[in-house]
């Protein structure tokens, strides 16, 4: 190893130690807080409190808008319905004040999943307008039926161990901790990161085996639960609330604050809430209306949207990533040496893994593809190329289930035309897309398992690099260039090992000497990975590296199908595709 590269790259002992210490660090950072309930004056330790209160449910926000990229202003409904279920059942007794709170969470979550209904069609301000109808609903109930207690004076209860307001700010304290903390460890499997692929692309996240009403659903659903815990501790430190503690209004300034500080990360759920807390007893004490607090907010929403970068804690992140970005090795990381001498795999002999009889796709009059028939073998690398609009990408969105046809597709000789997009996807048939799909504010490694489908080991993860000579697994994607974007997006893929792979235009951003690298890389994946390869690429140097077969389209119509060298020297293919039997 160069000197250079060798002092750039950290050491064993440094690697491994890092997390700890900041695991440490954050640890006694926690406790420190939690300390703070014995010092603060009871004025301040009640703001405190509020302010933990509303980083709860700051972090509901960031959830289902954060996250998933739905506009949601009703969370202090779902916070309404978790303190109306810690009333009743505090009334009567029922259970202890943290059993309480967590029960009302969970009765939020249907009410979550009913308001996410409308989320599986509607997007932008048509949903924005459902779920602020949603809140306006729930505050006229609220308006027509008191929180139980409040009518004949009751008060909520809280036990021996919270009686005290600094034990109930530890409480409240730990509560979002646990929270905060569960949400980043989901934050980093694939259920989590199905949320940023649905905010990235509904599209691509299919493709990836993913329901996308399940992936949207399950987000409305726990922002519910979140919320509805926020609620049950609001009603905890007040003892008793009204309709006036979850207007719309604070809804609609919940849903500023995660737009403008990026409540999906603990520490933008944090400063939201302070600010909630803060910002209006600082506008009382300089005399200012306290009306203001909601244009502050709005105003830092807007910068954040025209900003473009997701909110601060967001930009905090991604400077941070790239800080660390520069001090990880050009290369990347060896392979065990278990996985060096790992023995290849071998694909099932003989039979099509993917056969398309008179496979048609109409738009009215005109037919974009007119009684296709292809089938690509096991253990092959085969081509469909054409000139433009031959109907490439029509036939592989029809063939993934993202366009309706005439005919049949087989996979493994099992018809799959009433399959599903992401059910096509589980079954073994993933693609890749022509335009960038790739989500920039994730590592390569999140991204990598993410697309590979299953629970990806740190070895089985840098071997889909090494083979493709992908960047370092700690780089943040928008590092990383284009043509390099697209191998990642390759290794993914291949990582799932699915029976096949197709893929549009991969070899698109990678100069001459990538390209042949690429190609040569290619022609071991079914020996490597176990899965045929279909690939659309107008690169011909590619193609003929690459390829075994190659399928030609013309106009919706396949006009030669064979063997590589035969089908890229027929005439008729040199005038529909080259321009002209001189270009041979």
């Amino acid at each position: 190893m160069p000197p250079a590269e060798a002092a750039r790259t950290p050491s064993p002992a440094a690697a491994t130690s890092r997390p700890p210490v900041r695991g440490l660090v954050l640890g006694v950072l926690a406790v420190a807080v939690a300390g703070l309930g014995l010092v603060l004056p009871s004025f301040w330790l009640f703001l405190a409190t509020g302010a933990v209160i509303s980083a709860v449910t700051a972090l509901s926000v960031g959830i289902v808008y954060g996250r998933a990229g739905m506009i949601s202003l009703c969370q202090l409904s779902f916070a309404a319905i978790g303190a109306f279920v810690v009333a009743g059942l505090n009334t009567q007794g029922i259970l202890v004040l943290p059993l309480q709170i967590l029960l009302g969470g969970l009765v939020a979550v249907p009410f979550g999943l009913l308001i996410g209904l409308p989320a599986l069609r509607l997007r932008g301000v048509n949903l924005a307008i459902v779920t602020l109808g949603f809140a306006s609903a729930v505050d006229v109930v609220l308006g027509l039926n008191a929180f139980p207690g409040a009518d004949s004076g009751e008060y909520v209860t809280r036990p021996a161990l919270l009686a005290g307001d600094p034990a109930y700010f530890a409480f409240c304290w730990a509560v979002f901790v646990a929270l905060a903390l569960g949400l980043a460890w989901l934050s980093r499997r694939r259920a989590g990161l199905a949320w940023d692929a649905v905010r990235r692309s509904e599209r691509a996240t299919a493709a990836l085996g993913l329901s996308v009403p399940g992936t949207k659903l399950w987000a409305f659903g726990l922002s519910a639960f979140v919320a509805g815990v926020g609620g049950g501790l609001l009603i905890g430190q007040l003892l008793t609330v009204s309709r006036a503690n979850f207007e719309p209004v604070f809804s609609l300034m919940a849903f500023a604050l995660g737009v403008m500080l990026a409540t999906q990360y603990w520490e933008g759920a944090l400063v939201a809430g302070v600010a909630m807390a803060l910002v209006p007893e600082i506008l009382r004490r300089t005399g200012l209306p306290q009306d203001l607090t909601s244009l502050l907010f709005a105003l830092g929403a807007v910068e954040a949207l025209f900003r473009g970068t997701g909110g601060l804690a967001a930009r905090l992140r991604l400077v941070a990533a790239h800080r660390r970005a520069r001090d990880l090795p050009a290369g990347l990381p060896p392979l065990p040496a278990t996985q060096q001498s790992r023995p290849r795999v071998t694909s099932a002999p003989g039979g099509p893994v993917l056969e398309l009889s008179n496979l048609s796709v109409r738009y009215g009059q005109v037919a974009a593809l007119l009684e296709v028939n292809l089938r690509v073998e096991r253990g092959t690398v085969a081509a469909l190329i054409g000139p433009n609009g031959a109907g490439k990408s029509t036939l592989i969105d029809a063939v993934t289930g993202f366009k309706g046809y005439m005919g049949t597709v087989a996979l493994g000789g099992r018809s799959i035309d009433a399959v599903s997009a992401h059910g096509r996807a589980r079954l073994g048939l993933r693609r890749s897309f022509q335009q960038d799909r790739t989500i920039a504010d994730l590592s390569v490694e999140q991204y990598l398992r993410l697309l590979s489908g299953h629970d990806l080991g740190r070895a089985e993860l840098l071997e889909a690099l090494h083979f493709l000579g992908g960047p370092h697994p700690e780089r943040p994607m928008d590092s990383v260039d284009v043509g390099t974007r697209r191998l990642v997006e390759v290794a993914g893929l291949l990582a799932a090992r699915p029976q096949i792979v197709l893929l549009d235009e991969p070899g698109a951003g990678l100069d001459e000497a990538e390209s042949l690298r690429f190609a040569a890389r290619l022609r071991e994946v079914p020996a490597v990975f176990g899965c045929a390869v279909l690939l659309v690429e107008h690169d011909m140097a590619l193609v003929a590296a690459a390829c075994s077969q190659v399928t030609v389209l013309d106009f919706g119509q396949v006009i030669a199908s064979g063997e590589c060298a035969e089908v890229l020297g027929s005439p008729q293919v040199v005038r529909a595709y080259l321009g002209g039997e001189d270009a041979a």
